[in-house]
């Protein structure tokens, strides 16, 4: 017969084992990326209406991108990736202007009313996705303000580099970025990215730079709605590959870039590109969009956010900024708060001179490392205690077992 202490030490020695298998989950971790891209499916993700890139090209009659009846619930995960609360608190872009090159921008749009500037054609958006674009970078959010853009007071100038169904022209890009530059744009957003260089566009790009502007471009086009990209060789796409262009990919909230992507090289950024919410150029309603065009915007907002902040830096300056604090990866992610609040020390021509160079001053952690000293001490206590149930478990059963005797009297008679 088992002596009747065993059960109830037995429990007290699982139930301490138990938690010291658990206490270990009180570390701190790095949370896992999410396993899929935020989607329309009213579980994961957001029931919104997806926001085109271009209309079919195909299509007898250009019918264009009807106004949304619905409208975002929440923040999407992008602009808590790009920490845009936090952001704001230090730089609105205020003061900055942005040519947006796309499809056009409707300028009365909500949340861009007063700060749209599109004559002629760049005042008709069609397609939507020049308006959904100017959202991200410039976009108070309207009715909704935790959805603002990275920069919520530049303005925007709009300009076209597209037909109306979206379908990018080399010859409109090219009178775009001469227009931007003789308006004295800060930013020049080139939300289109084309197949073939030529001695126009490179003068104009050049132009461009020489006045002062930062030029940030697609680095691909969107991949083919028919048919895989997989049979596309690697390539440079334009402006994107002009010398001291910024060229920006998209990413997915794990931050790898999204299956299908057209492949190249020379990408010095990624930004959010999957499963963000803006507006359009009709309506109060809310899409869903995606694609390089997106990531652009977002990189153009992080620079008038940047040059609001430091009017001071050179255009080599501001790069250097957006790519020194981005996070790393095989193409550094975009990191709007740190761009803007960072510290450098170094000149940009010595930094030009590194490979991949760092930050003097990055982000304050003391937060981070007192949670973690408060961790580490919760374990080490926990774990102490553990010990001392274990062993309490043990003794109470050997003293049990020997009738409550002392240890050294368990074999002994008495005279």
């Amino acid at each position: 017969m088992r002596p009747p202490g065993n059960g109830a030490a037995r429990l007290l020695s699982g139930a301490g084992l138990a938690a010291a298998l658990l206490l270990p989950t009180a570390l701190p971790a790095q949370a896992a990326p999410p396993s899929r891209v935020p989607a329309a499916d009213g579980k994961k993700g957001q029931e919104l209406p997806g926001m085109p890139s271009a209309l079919d090209p195909e299509a007898e009659e250009v019918v264009c991108t009807p106004a949304s009846r619905e409208t975002a619930k929440k923040q999407d995960w992008s602009r808590q990736r790009l920490d845009l609360d936090r952001l704001h608190q230090h730089s609105t872009g205020a003061g900055v202007t942005v040519a947006l090159i796309g499809t056009g921008v409707a300028p009365g749009a909500a949340g861009l009313k007063g700060r749209v500037t599109a004559d002629g054609d760049a005042a008709d958006d069609c397609v939507g996705s020049g308006t959904f674009l100017a959202g991200l970078i410039a976009g108070t959010g309207g009715d909704s303000p935790r959805l603002a853009g990275v920069a919520p007071e530049a303005k925007i100038l709009a300009l076209r580099g597209t037909d109306r169904r979206g379908a990018a022209s080399a010859d409109l890009v090219v009178d775009a970025l001469r227009a931007a530059t003789e308006a004295r744009a800060e930013v020049i957003a080139v939300a289109v990215a084309l197949p073939r260089q030529d001695a126009a566009l490179s003068s104009a790009v050049a132009e461009a730079r020489r006045a002062g502007a930062v030029v940030v471009a697609a680095a691909t086009p969107d991949p083919p709605s028919r048919g895989g990209s997989d049979e596309i060789p690697p390539r440079t796409y334009w402006p994107a590959g002009e010398p001291g262009v910024l060229s920006v990919a998209d990413m997915l909230p794990g931050g790898v870039r999204p299956d299908g992507s057209l492949p190249t090289d020379g990408v010095d950024l990624a930004a959010p590109g999957a499963g963000v919410v803006s507006g359009g150029p009709r309506g109060k309603g809310h899409y869903l969009g995606g694609g390089v065009p997106v990531a652009t915007a977002y990189a153009a907002g992080a620079v008038a956010a940047v040059r609001a902040a430091h009017p001071d830096d050179s255009p080599e300056d501001v790069v250097r900024r957006l790519t020194a604090t981005a996070y790393p990866a095989d193409i550094p992610q975009l990191d709007a708060y740190a761009a803007v609040t960072s510290v450098l020390g170094e000149p940009a021509a010595a930094a030009r001179d590194k490979h991949g160079a760092e930050p003097v001053t990055v982000r304050d952690t003391a937060a981070t490392d007192r949670a973690t000293g408060r961790a580490t001490l919760f374990v080490l206590l926990g774990s102490a205690a553990v010990l001392a149930v274990l062993w309490a478990g043990f003794a109470l059963s050997r003293a049990r077992a020997r009738g409550w005797r002392p240890a050294g009297a368990a074999g002994t008679t008495s005279d």
